[in-house]
């Protein structure tokens, strides 16, 4: 790696850092985050960038489906009544 390619990497990642909000959330990544790590990991591996960023993009896409998924149910989960306090009839 050139110096002139350490620089814009520094740069890049500096600028994200300052645009990216105060108060993050703790989700999972998704395709751009785990593509880019891929594709570094490609990269290092052998010159498999390319490899790397697509299974780094399928591997987010998943994890963050199954992600949503665990929300969902949790959610669901919450809205349900814990005991019966309608005296009404339930469907």
């Amino acid at each position: 790696m050139n110096i002139k390619s350490f620089g814009l990497a520094v740069a890049c990642l500096a600028s994200a850092t300052l645009v990216a909000p105060p108060l993050a959330e703790a989700k999972p990544g998704g395709c751009l985050k785990y593509g880019a790590a891929g594709a570094v990991a490609g990269h290092v591996a052998g010159h498999h960038g390319v490899k790397g960023a697509l299974i780094g993009c399928a591997t987010g896409i998943y994890i963050r489906h199954k992600y949503k998924k665990e929300m969902q149910e949790k959610k669901e989960q919450g809205q349900q009544p814990q005991g019966d306090t309608s005296g009404g009839m339930h469907y």
